[in-house]
């Protein structure tokens, strides 16, 4: 990042990388007998808060084709870019979104931060939950659904969460919505009764339109189904809670959030308040807890020992070494389901530039095409590319030991035997004399194996990411907190509104076919 890299050193690590001999998978392992728990890491945390009992997940890095040089060319490209002290930055407050000004304070929420933007976090985090807590016990009266209303990370990171942690029960039931098709919301409609039905508005700026649309028409639905006062219905979640008041909600019932919390990092902020509406706050406490273990690996660990670096290691391999153009996520867990999406915007949205800090064109690809499914469905869909196509992708599988369902033992054991069984196959192959059954292996994968799946193991697969998002961007030196790519297609879209703009002529028939013109 502009003012901690050394671009002269970067550049001779960039290169020592191309000058890299890439041994394949199997010569790795004959290579060295100990490579598995070389590449292997583990995260723990406690089982409950102030308990010495462990649980946490295992990372298994053995499959992919980081050799010892490409790893120590790897810490020196870390070292030239100005890793540690772009990483003490973001814990310190520092400017790390140089094109906005802005620090990047989501590590505070969890505790990850300097003493002033932690106790900040804490008390709004605290006046969440007196909230939470307070609908739970009837102050609002009964609340048995909530509709909570976003886009992007206003809304994926909660409906991950919320489709994770309520497989068994829901305290409140609640239903994300973020398509401005109406369709999704008619769905959720459907679903609640008004009478019992609260309404959360998620955007930073409460100026989102898709977002704003929604919220209006969630009102008159009340309104129509004879909710007396529906504003009175409405929470804030938001970074501009005096537009929110503006807007009509009662002062009270706004849960702000800090301006230097990014949208696709704001789950642990009051963003999150579906999710502890939802399953407790006992649970998002935990999801905070399981995040903050994470936190304290990335910024306590050094070189190839920090996982969250390690995976971007791979990451700039696979993209700027061996021209791999996406990555792909497989949840062997249905609670995973919507991990992939969420991931997306994480990795594409901060990542997906063009240029660096300094405003000069990036000298090699950046962000990977994120994408993805759960297992084993998957399995029966896209692994046929992944085994026999001609495209190489790296994988991530991503499985819980415990299971989360009370069946026959039998469905998780297999579900397992699945996940296991496909890494090991990427990496094997099989020759054959057909050469329609030729299976050519050496492909690659990481695994994340965590001993359940809850609301910690959650927040630290979250906090991972993001975690591995900000150290790929490091490495690129590119910004990953701005998004300016988002913003052209709006103002297009309102041009189109306004009748106002110039249009080429094949939107143009498209606007009159669609009756915009």
């Amino acid at each position: 990042m502009s003012g901690f890299s050394d671009k002269e050193a970067m550049g001779a690590a960039w290169a020592r990388l191309r000058d890299v001999s890439h041994l394949t998978l199997a010569e790795l392992f004959a290579g060295d007998p100990a490579r598995t728990e070389a590449m292997t890491r583990r995260i723990a945390w406690p089982v409950e808060p102030g308990s010495a009992a462990e649980t946490g997940m295992r990372i298994d890095f053995a499959k992919t084709h980081l050799s010892a040089d490409a790893l120590a060319a790897f810490e020196a490209l870390a070292q030239a870019a100005g890793f540690g002290a772009a990483r003490e930055a973001l814990f310190g407050g520092g400017i790390v979104n140089p094109t906005e000004g802005r620090a990047a304070t989501h590590g505070a929420l969890r505790g990850s931060g300097t003493p002033a933007q932690v106790e900040e976090a804490e008390a709004l985090l605290a006046r969440m939950g007196m909230l939470v807590e307070a609908i739970h016990e009837g102050a609002l009266g009964e609340v048995r659904h909530c509709i909570a209303i976003g886009i992007g990370g206003s809304a994926l990171g909660p409906a991950l969460a919320i489709d994770a942690l309520t497989r068994d029960l829901a305290l409140v039931d609640v239903h994300v919505v973020s398509n401005i098709d109406g369709l999704a919301l008619e769905q959720a409609f459907r679903a609640c009764d008004p009478a019992a039905t609260l309404i959360a508005v998620a955007s930073k700026t409460f100026t989102t339109i898709e977002t704003m649309t929604n919220a209006a028409s969630a009102l008159k639905w009340l309104a129509d189904n004879g909710v007396e006062d529906p504003g009175g219905r409405v929470i804030a979640l938001t970074a501009a809670p005096d537009k929110a008041v503006e807007w009509g909600v009662d002062e009270t019932r706004v849960l702000p959030f800090v301006e230097s919390v990014g949208g696709r990092y704001s789950l642990f902020s009051s963003i999150g308040f579906p999710v502890a509406l939802a399953v407790g706050m006992d649970e998002f406490r935990a999801m905070l807890a399981g995040a903050k273990a994470v936190d304290d690996h990335f910024r306590q660990t050094e070189g190839r020992a920090n996982a969250p670096l390690l995976a971007a290691f791979c990451d700039q391999y696979y993209t700027r070494l061996r021209g791999c153009q996406t990555r792909a996520v497989f949840a062997y867990d249905e609670r995973l389901a919507l991990l992939p999406d969420y991931l997306q915007q994480l990795e594409m949205e901060s990542n997906g530039k063009s240029v660096t800090i300094d405003g000069a064109p990036v000298d090699g690809a950046t962000a990977a095409v994120t994408w993805g499914g759960v297992g084993t469905d998957a399995q029966h869909a896209v692994f046929q590319l992944l085994h026999q196509g001609t495209h190489l992708i790296p994988v991530d599988f991503i499985a819980s030991i415990a299971p989360g369902d009370d069946l026959d033992p039998a469905h998780h054991r297999i579900l397992l035997m699945n996940c296991l069984a496909q890494g090991a196959a990427l990496m094997a192959g099989k020759p054959s004399d057909d050469p329609a059954r030729v299976y050519p292996g050496d492909r690659p994968s990481t695994t994340f194996l965590l001993d359940d799946c809850d609301a910690a193991a959650l927040g630290a697969l979250i906090a991972f990411h993001e975690h591995r998002t900000f150290a790929n961007a490091v490495l690129m030196g590119i910004n990953p907190f701005d998004q300016f790519g988002v913003e052209l297609g709006k103002a297009i879209a309102k041009q189109i509104e306004s009748g106002e703009g110039e249009f080429d002529p094949s939107t143009k028939a498209l606007m009159a076919a669609a009756g915009l013109g």
